[in-house]
């Protein structure tokens, strides 16, 4: 696999584009795994190659909502805990079992989050009264997804911001920024299991984390001063993207 300096630069470009869009909406795995795929790079290490830049990105977004005081650590304590043991279950037994019926049944998973963001225009709009603790959101939510994010991976960050939203009573804004913190938990717990496989392409991760970094704080800071009237539209066009995407890829039109 012989990559040029063209190649390296170009794909930089890609994760910072893939990050400021995730950092808003999710999906950036939608443009950087293609991008990756496209180098000749076998697809167990294009996964692990990947999580190690996505974590650049959900780091930067992260961090970023951590400093502006939108995520309160102590008070999502269990949130994370949680959603780290669900995304290891859930990469150890991806490894064990054939996962075909769910990729079957994805794209009309996220598909049916976008219909749902297009039609409820007030979603979102102003924080709403919690329908459960956190600690209950944890052991459902959190690990639920967690899990999911490990064993497969596509639209997590719609089913987080979709969650907190309709669990938690949060505003769109507040649901995208403990999204982004709880997408970077099960991220590190992937990127373990990677890491241990020895399934990872270090350089061009890091460049490509980089570009992720830099993406990804833009996009977080546009959550805060856009709010609502940027996150919706973005959610309700990545998840049509991204459902179509899913759709073509596992044989929906064959």
């Amino acid at each position: 696999m012989e990559l040029t300096f063209e190649i390296y630069l170009l794909l930089f470009a890609v994760a910072l584009i893939a990050g400021f869009i995730d950092a808003i909406a999710g999906g950036g795995g939608l443009i950087t795994i293609p991008a990756l795929l496209a180098t000749g790079m076998p697809p167990t290490m294009a996964l692990g190659t990947n999580k190690l830049q996505s974590c650049g990105g959900s780091f930067s977004a992260s961090w970023y909502f951590i400093r502006q005081k939108a995520v309160n650590l102590n008070q999502i304590f269990w949130l994370i805990v949680l959603t780290f043991i669900g995304a290891v279950l859930g990469t150890i037994l991806v490894q064990q079992i054939n996962i075909d019926f769910l990729k079957k049944i994805l794209p009309f998973l996220i598909f049916a989050i976008g219909i749902y963001f297009l039609l409820t225009p007030k979603l979102g709009e102003s924080d709403k009264q919690t329908r459960m603790s956190y600690l209950g959101f944890a052991l459902t939510a959190g690990f639920g997804i967690g899990f999911y994010d490990g064993f497969f991976g596509p639209g997590t960050g719609s089913f987080l911001g979709l969650a907190f939203v309709m669990l938690l009573g949060f505003n769109l804004a507040k649901a995208t920024a403990h999204a982004k913190v709880l997408n970077f938990t099960s991220n590190i717990a992937s990127l373990l299991f990677f890491l241990i496989g020895g399934q990872v392409a270090w350089t061009l991760g890091l460049v490509m984390l980089v570009g992720q970094f830099i993406g990804a704080r833009m996009g977080a800071k546009m959550v805060l001063t856009k709010g609502q009237k940027l996150i919706r539209p973005m959610v309700v066009a990545v998840a049509f993207i991204m459902a179509s995407k899913l759709a073509f890829d596992y044989g929906w039109f064959a």
